[in-house]
């Protein structure tokens, strides 16, 4: 899939440019034509550029390394982009301290420590949320690949805070094996466990309660399927620390799916497991629970509507359901028999939807000895509640306004730790005790490199062609006046909530003039499971049309005009640019697309596309096929159209979205386009879908959309006050 809880990738933020006349790009590389028919439900499609998916042909890469001279050379040559990088280094390395993935176990704490200038984040371990001087480093990738292709997948520590197992992958393909580490001596023990986590079906690990084993999710091994099907077929074993792991306990899956995604989690005091399992990336979940007696239990079947569960301490479940309540409603299951489930109603369907946590996402429910703690989408910014055990509402945290909330982690009693931030303001964790009911900050909390107060931030509704109301969220400069240079964001899939987060690379637009601007589209989970498939399957085509709703409400009501607009987004975004460009081609004057899909017809072939089809649909149905024809961005170019200036990035080892997506669209562009606008595409070679990439990887990446995008905005750099101590002194 493009993206998944919580991997959405939001590679772009805002970014700057310069004033220039820069000359027209030179004629692009030669691409051949060798047309292809396939016939879909009796309707014949030319594929011109079939023979640029196969990237093990010579004649590929080498038209790859040809458009990657030719992007260099014009964004090298683009005026100003040593001020830009300049600054975009500045603000992208300052040195600050950031925090993700905060875990407790037995008194211990562990997070991943982001730490500019090193390439990638670590992880550390500390015993006091106010000590973090006396951290120690568990494991830094950046000692192991000072080239910066390493990364952690994720991590998971045992129950008593000993040892601590780390999934970890290289060159952005996230095909993750797990380490196990002593979190006294930093030193790797025990044997490497491979082909836990992938870039298609992902991965998970949960203890056992000793802390003499995990369960884990395995992906077949080279030999036991055949090449095609190694990153699919997804199913839970358990590894006995010390042993062999081909000789591991086969514990569930033969029948799940092929493109089973599976999360488990294991009650510490019952030794109970709880295996939640979804159909590709559709939302559609099954329910299984093993009991300490080793047998499993089915509770929910894949459209049972019953889409999340947790353990209670108790060791009863509490489960998130959308049965007759579209925006979810808590239940608990107390009572697992053959017979069925004994389910009781906790907390019922508000006006605002409950969120969903899935694929190694912090929870999004937590339980604690008293109190349940349940996180809401309020249509793009998120908040945290707080239930009793008798249902009743009670005092939640303060949160900051037009913000996003998540990291639920429980700590002692019914306090909690969770994390805070908005457009404005940078994550900041916090400690909520529940005794006196106090929202505490803690020194996990990041220090901006930049200052934010001059930024107006404001939330506006667009009506789509149905009349439905989509909100704009606007990040505006306090001097700006009247129409200007814009940036658009848009994503819109997968039922994934595009909330309020802070990127201090926003300053460069917004120090230059420029307003950025997030859509919440259909598609995604803002408004509840309706909202979603309001936008996915043969609906997808809403969620275009409420991206362009939402430009043309910022053009007609004074933010920018079609001249000084652009549009950015990536994988599922990249989509959306896409579809954008090629149905309205005169609404912006740039565009930059990232990892992104084009040929609807063709994704599904590719090992992620599989996962898509619950999210997309496949040609193989023909109302399918009519809508994915009708949309697709590859198959609805038309030659001699004025085309915006695009720049198209992706990683060649993107496991999500194939690169033959962007090499192919980029072709039927640079042959169709007669504007004289440049039609780029920029192939990372060590890199993947962009979560994983290096620092300097980013670095590079922002600094050519901004050379590239604010070029064809007409945005004059400012020079801005340094953000190094030392040049203020």
């Amino acid at each position: 899939m493009p993206h998944r809880h919580p991997r959405l990738k939001v590679l772009f933020a805002g970014v700057i440019t310069v004033l220039s006349s820069h000359p027209l790009p030179a004629q692009p590389p030669a691409t051949r034509t060798s047309p292809t028919v396939d016939t879909y439900h009796g309707v014949d499609v030319v594929d011109n550029y079939r023979w640029l998916e196969d990237w093990n042909d010579a004649e590929v890469k080498r038209w790859s390394e040809d458009q990657n001279a030719h992007a260099r050379e014009y964004l090298d040559g683009l005026p100003g982009v040593d001020a830009i990088r300049k600054r975009v280094t500045e603000i992208m390395t300052a040195q600050h301290d950031s925090y993700s993935g905060v875990r407790f176990a037995a008194g211990r704490y562990f997070a991943m420590k982001s730490q500019p200038p090193k390439e990638q984040p670590f992880l550390i371990s500390f015993d006091s949320l106010g000590d973090l001087d006396n951290a120690r480093v568990l494991f830094d990738p950046n000692v192991v690949d000072t080239e910066g292709t390493t990364s952690v997948d994720w991590f998971e520590p045992s129950p008593d805070g000993s040892l601590v197992a780390i999934s970890l992958s290289s060159g952005g393909s996230e095909v993750g094996d797990v380490s196990v580490f002593d979190c006294n001596s930093g030193e790797k023990v025990f044997e490497t466990v491979p082909r836990v986590n992938s870039g298609t079906a992902g991965g998970d690990l949960a203890w056992a309660p000793d802390g003499k084993g995990f369960y884990y999710t395995r992906h077949p091994r080279p030999g036991e399927r055949a090449e095609v099907d190694l990153n699919f077929y997804q199913q839970l074993y358990f590894h006995q620390l010390g042993t062999d792991s081909a000789d591991d306990r086969f514990e569930l899956g033969t029948d799940f799916p092929r493109i089973a995604e599976i999360e488990v989690e294991v009650h510490h005091q019952t030794g109970r497991v709880l295996c939640n399992v979804q159909n590709g990336d559709g939302g559609e979940f099954a329910h299984y629970v093993r009991r300490a007696d080793g047998r499993w239990m089915q509770f929910s079947r894949f459209g049972d509507k019953l889409v999340q569960a947790t353990f209670e301490p108790s060791g009863d479940i509490l489960a998130i359901t959308r049965e007759d309540a579209p925006r979810g409603k808590i239940v608990r299951i107390s009572t697992l028999t053959t017979k069925g489930a004994l389910i009781e109603p906790l907390i019922p369907e508000s006006e605002d939807t409950i969120v969903t946590s899935f694929y190694r996402a912090p929870p999004s429910l937590v339980a604690t000895e008293d109190r349940i703690y349940v996180t809401y989408q309020l249509g793009g910014p998120s908040e945290i509640r707080v239930f009793d055990r008798d249902r009743n509402a009670l005092a939640k945290p303060k949160q900051l306004p037009i913000s996003s909330v998540g990291g639920l982690e429980p700590l002692s009693g019914d306090d909690i730790l969770f994390y805070n931030s908005s457009y404005v303001d940078p994550t900041l964790w916090f400690h909520y005790d529940a005794s006196d009911e106090t929202t505490i900050k803690t020194p996990l909390s990041s220090e901006s490199p930049v200052d934010m107060s001059d930024v107006r931030v404001t939330r506006q509704f667009a009506v789509s062609k149905d009349g439905t109301k989509v909100p704009v969220n606007i990040m505006r400069p306090a001097s700006a006046e009247g129409p200007g240079p814009l940036v658009l964001y848009g994503y819109g899939g997968y039922g994934i909530n595009l909330t309020p987060r802070f990127n201090a690379s926003n300053k460069v637009l917004l120090e230059n003039g420029v307003t950025y601007v997030v859509a919440n589209l259909r598609g995604g989970g803002e408004y509840g499971e309706a909202w979603h498939l309001d936008g996915n399957l043969t609906n997808k085509q809403n969620v275009f049309d409420d991206f362009y709703a939402a430009a043309r409400f910022l053009i007609d009501n004074g933010y920018t005009t079609s001249d000084q607009l652009a549009i950015m987004g990536g994988s599922n975004g990249g989509l959306l640019m896409g579809a954008t460009l090629t149905q309205h081609p005169d609404l912006a004057k740039a565009v930059v697309s990232s990892v992104g899909i084009y040929d609807m017809l063709r994704v599904e072939l590719s090992p992620n596309g599989s996962f898509n089809i619950p999210e997309f649909g496949t040609v193989q149905n023909p109302d399918h096929f009519k809508a994915m024809r009708a949309y697709s961005p590859f198959h609805n170019v038309t030659d001699g159209t004025n085309y915006p200036a695009v720049i198209f990035f992706t990683g060649a080892n993107d496991p999500r979205v194939d690169p033959m997506q962007s090499r192919k669209m980029t072709a039927r562009l640079q042959a169709a386009s007669t504007s004289g606008l440049p039609v780029l595409l920029r192939t990372s070679a060590n890199a993947g879908h962009g979560g994983d990439s290096g620092l300097s990887q980013k670095i590079e990446q922002v600094v050519d959309t901004c050379a590239f995008l604010f070029h064809h905005l007409g945005v004059t750099v400012q020079q801005p006050p340094s953000t190094d101590p030392a040049d203020r002194s």
